[in-house]
Parts: C-alpha cells; sequence; structure tokens
C-alpha cells in the first residue's frame, strides 16, 4: 500500500505546520495555518487591501463552453469561489491537500477561469488534470494522491471525484478506515455491495443509497449543502504521473464528469470474490449501525484507535464489544500470516 493508503492506528500524529504557498506553484506536505473565516472558508489573516488581478475580472466576460446541456442545470452553471486566485491560496495556506511523505511536486492546485465549470472535460488542456471540492480535504480529511481503494470505486461507478456526492465520499472514507481498524483489506465491490445508486438525466451529482437492513454504517448528517461553488483544479505534474496515470497516459480514474454513472441495485454475494466476501461477511456480524461521522473524524485523529473504539461505544455496547473482539482476532490471523501492509496495533 502507498503511504496515502494507510492510517497509523498506534502510534499518535498530528498534521504538521505548511509552508507558505503561492498562486501556480507546486503544494508542499500537509499543513495547517490559522485564521478567520470568509463565506464559511478558513482563511489566513491577511493585512493588507488587495486588489483583483484584471486578467481575472475579464474572464467574466468570455463566451460560455457549449457542448454540456447533458448536466443538469445546476450544475453547469454553478461557478466557483476560487477563480479569484487570492481565495484559493488563502484557503490553501490552512487546509492540509497532500498525504505526508509524498512530495508536493506531484500535482499543482491551480484556480478556475470565470467560465469553468466542474463538469467540464479536458477541452484545450495542455496538461491533464482533474477537479476536486474544498470540502473534500477539510471536512473529509481527502489527501493525494488518491489510493487504490478510492480510484477504484470512481472507476467501477465511472464518476469524476466532483461527481460523487460528498455525502456519499464520507461513507467511502468511513468504510476505508473501518477495514484498516480490522485489519482488512477494503475494495471497491465489498463496499458497494452495501450500497444502490440511481443515476439519473440530465446527470447531476451520484449518491449512494444504504441498502435497507444491509448497509452498516448510518446516514452522515453534516450538511454539504454549500459546497458546489468550492472547486478547483488539480494539475497533474511530470513527477506526479505514476500516481494519477497507467503506463500507456490513460487516467486511473475518470478525470471528468461522465454521463454514463454506473447503476447498481441489490448486489447479491455471489457477485463478490472470496476476498470480498471475507470483508462483507465480518462487517455484517455488527448489529448497530457504525458512526460514519465519528469514523471520518478519526483521520484528523491524534489517537485513532482509542477514538474508534470511543465511537464505537456511543453507537452501542454491543459494536464495541464486537470491534475489539474481531480487531484481536484479525490482528493475530495477520501476524499468523505475514501480512505487513495492515495498521500496527
Amino acid at each position: 500500500m502507498s503511504s496515502s493508503d494507510n492510517i497509523s492506528l498506534s502510534t499518535s500524529s498530528s498534521e504538521s505546520m505548511g509552508s507558505e504557498r503561492s498562486r501556480g506553484r507546486q503544494v508542499d506536505e500537509e499543513g495547517t495555518s490559522s485564521g478567520g473565516m470568509v463565506n464559511g472558508i478558513p482563511m489566513e489573516t491577511v493585512r493588507e487591501v488587495r486588489e483583483d488581478p484584471p486578467e481575472e475580472l475579464a474572464e467574466s466576460d468570455w463566451p460560455a463552453k457549449g457542448g454540456y446541456g447533458w448536466v443538469a442545470a445546476d450544475v453547469h452553471n454553478q461557478s466557483s469561489l476560487f477563480w479569484w486566485s487570492h481565495l484559493l491560496n488563502s484557503w490553501l495556506n490552512c487546509t492540509p491537500v497532500i498525504s505526508k511523505g509524498v512530495s508536493g511536486d506531484i500535482v499543482s492546485l491551480e484556480r478556475v477561469s470565470a467560465i469553468d465549470r466542474v463538469c467540464h472535460g479536458q477541452e484545450g488542456a495542455t496538461e491533464k488534470f482533474f477537479y476536486m471540492y474544498m470540502c473534500h480535504f477539510s471536512q473529509l480529511h481527502v489527501r493525494l494522491p488518491l489510493d487504490g481503494f478510492t480510484m477504484g470505486v470512481l472507476c467501477t461507478l465511472n464518476v469524476a471525484p466532483t461527481q460523487l456526492h460528498p455525502n456519499s465520499w464520507a461513507y467511502l472514507q468511513a468504510f476505508r478506515v473501518l477495514c484498516q481498524s480490522l485489519y482488512l483489506e477494503p475494495s471497491p465491490y465489498a463496499f458497494l455491495y452495501f450500497y444502490d445508486t440511481r443515476p439519473r438525466q440530465p446527470t447531476t451529482w451520484l449518491s449512494l443509497i444504504s441498502r435497507p437492513s444491509i448497509s452498516r454504517l448510518d446516514a452522515f448528517s453534516q450538511s454539504f449543502k454549500h459546497f458546489k461553488d468550492g472547486y478547483f483544479k488539480v494539475v497533474v505534474k511530470e513527477e506526479g504521473k505514476p500516481y494519477f496515470l497507467n503506463a500507456d497516459g490513460s487516467t486511473k480514474f475518470p478525470f471528468s464528469w461522465t454521463g454514463t454513472p454506473s447503476r447498481y441495485k441489490d448486489m447479491g454475494m455471489d457477485e463478490l470474490l472470496a476476498g470480498d466476501k471475507e470483508v462483507v461477511e465480518i462487517l455484517m456480524k455488527f448489529v448497530d449501525k457504525l458512526p460514519t461521522k465519528g469514523l471520518v473524524r478519526v483521520y484528523n485523529s491524534v489517537h485513532p484507535t482509542i477514538d474508534i473504539e470511543g465511537h464505537m461505544a456511543q453507537s452501542g455496547k454491543k459494536n464495541l464489544v464486537l470491534f475489539q473482539s474481531l480487531r484481536k482476532e484479525m490482528a493475530a490471523k495477520a501476524k499468523a500470516t505475514g501480512k505487513v501492509d495492515v495498521p500496527n496495533l
């Protein structure tokens, strides 16, 4: 597993303070800094008065891009706050984006133009890029590069990162940390077994629908009503190609919105491989719903295991007892088989 796949469940860790960032630059490793709030976005404290660059002001007069009638109006009509470079730079100064141990030179995080939309493709681009929402990093604790599990889910669903609704990203993040805490390998099909999808036309954000009596994660209570205007470009640089592109230059997941997201309905156990079945069968042992929001918070935790157990206890004593028992059992099994790509106790 790559460094972006792993969450330490035994050692204390905290995200380091980041270095100063500027427009058009390569991002450094994870960092945070203090500041205020502007339109719900955490910002660095700015003393001087900033003037908007003339070229950014002029973009508002450019003609809109055509050919996106297949996308819902509320998607292709939504501009981004981050066509102002100073807003993006300020936000990046207080939000970690890159995984620890990974060079910031793999991508360049860039503003969008006034006429760019989150559903737009690669037309006219000299470098491959994809869009991400600020809530992916600030509230859901996603980090770049995306791990194999996440890219696999996006490929299986045939959606770009911003095409999957943030609430569904929360399920994905919670599922991963739950599997890792139990020494299980998260996989796209084991994850999607618990959900249905109902793609709509015209194309809009795809949501995962929990299967009644089967899904083991509770509904994510965080509201993402205001996520739509917080997208920016992630441009893949030469050093980042191995993380995001295949050897033939194709992308490892859809970089742009697609008109044909995958439809899933009542996936059967007979459709799963042996490893996927093991993951599903173990997670199905939990009787009470597991806390999605609590598990997502673990990504920002200094003591992940303790916090997971605390969230388990809040959702029901049976969950806590079962979690502790399964974790002990799976840890011994992993040790006996010589696995090294699992969290340490």
